[in-house]
């Protein structure tokens, strides 16, 4: 079996766009893969096919070898968008490689550790803090407290037992907080006002009082504060009983020592490519859940960087803000990993998201059932895909990662 080419496809979704990619085979076997070019990596599509053209010919059942010589083809310029290419690619080759062996991807990954994986709700909010987004919906726009403790009410009543936030502004005009994004107001210096924190704390117990005292209650802070920043807003908060903090940056040093200050436990690394890179983070116990993302990193890769994890007894989550295509090779992943905490999903979302591709997840009680079939379980549905075309403007809306 040979690769013999590739195709991009492009999802119009309301304020972002789903990209897929199929890889070709003499054989006729096509594998596909989910990748995310509207957040922050633009060209993305680009640098994917330029790859796939340099390992025509190659056997993608031997994706190992393909991964590495895609690397030190792109070693002086590691992880970004290329890394983001070579696991689009890494995925592509694994839903194949599944295929011709008939066996799920898990099976691949060494087999499944368990068939029912925890869910948490994510971007709970987040995106009907934007008209453009809420309409796309048809969802109410958030607007004022009230409506954060009507949305935990129904998040509680959907049977999640846990959900994840962003920071919300309603004491001026409502929007969302992420000047580490570059939106929602703040600059470069990222320093925190104490009227942010003040607001954040009515905004997570309106969530509580909505959802309950059982409610799993996950902030995600994201690059929007130094280290002085993150520690003052957690330990302002500290003790909510937050199942964490999520929080991004750079500094493993920097983050141990939020962690050191705080009760709540801290997740971070989404942002994070390789062995590499989540190796000083784990070698400092920097934080308390590893989280990986798959379709930057590739199922393959994102495994042994969870072997990693593993072996500094750190639990991992993926980073899984995409479409149900990623929803289900992140599944792959989180049903092989002996070291599983938490998945993440989004929930809220353009209606048509479960027209692209011809399996849905299935969510029963907060949980999602394992998919079956060899590869990855699903096809796209091209048909339904082109009668949404892409957004011509990435990043239309106040989405966040």
């Amino acid at each position: 079996m040979k690769i013999t080419g590739c195709e991009a496809l492009h999802c119009g979704a309301g304020w972002r766009n789903f990209s897929f990619l199929k890889l070709q085979t003499d054989e006729g076997l096509t594998g596909i893969a989910e990748y995310n070019e509207s957040y922050g990596s633009k060209g993305l599509t680009g640098v994917i096919k330029a790859l796939v053209a340099s390992v025509e010919g190659l056997d993608p059942r031997d994706h190992e070898p393909i991964s590495q010589q895609l690397y030190a083809m792109t070693r002086q310029a590691p992880g970004g968008i290329n890394q983001q290419a070579i696991a689009a690619i890494e995925n592509a080759m694994m839903d194949i490689k599944g295929k011709a062996l008939d066996v799920p991807v898990y099976a691949l990954l060494g087999g499944a550790v368990r068939d029912r994986l925890k869910l948490y709700w994510s971007h709970c909010g987040t995106y009907l803090m934007n008209d453009n987004a809420a309409a796309a919906m048809d969802l109410p726009r958030m607007r004022s407290l009230d409506d954060v403790v009507a949305l935990g009410r129904r998040v509680k009543e959907s049977g999640f037992k846990a959900l994840k936030t962003n920071i919300f502004l309603f004491d001026r005009d409502p929007g969302l907080y992420m000047p580490g994004f570059a939106r929602g107001g703040g600059g470069p210096e990222l320093n925190v006002e104490r009227s942010v924190i003040n607001g954040l704390r009515d905004q997570l117990e309106a969530f509580r009082e909505g959802a309950g005292p059982d409610m799993g209650i996950h902030l995600d802070i994201n690059f929007n504060c130094k280290t002085e920043g993150y520690l003052q807003m957690t330990r302002a908060l500290d003790d909510l009983g937050l199942t964490w903090f999520e929080i991004d940056m750079y500094d493993p040093a920097a983050l141990r020592h939020i962690r050191n200050s705080n009760r709540t436990p801290i997740a971070s690394c989404e942002s994070l490519y390789g062995l590499r890179e989540f190796r000083p983070f784990f070698e400092h116990h920097s934080m308390d859940v590893a989280i990986i993302d798959l379709p930057w990193n590739g199922a393959w890769q994102s495994m042994k960087i969870a072997a990693m994890a593993e072996a500094y007894e750190i639990n991992c989550a993926p980073h899984n803000f995409y479409g149900h295509l990623s929803t289900i090779m992140s599944a792959h992943l989180c049903a092989a990993l002996p070291n599983f905490r938490i998945m993440e999903i989004d929930v809220d979302d353009v209606p048509w998201k479960d027209d692209i591709v011809t399996y849905v997840p299935e969510i029963e009680d907060g949980y999602l059932k394992l998919p079956q079939g060899p590869g990855w379980g699903v096809e796209l549905n091209e048909d339904a895909i082109r009668e949404h075309p892409p957004i011509g403007t990435q990043n239309s809306a106040d989405g966040s990662s």
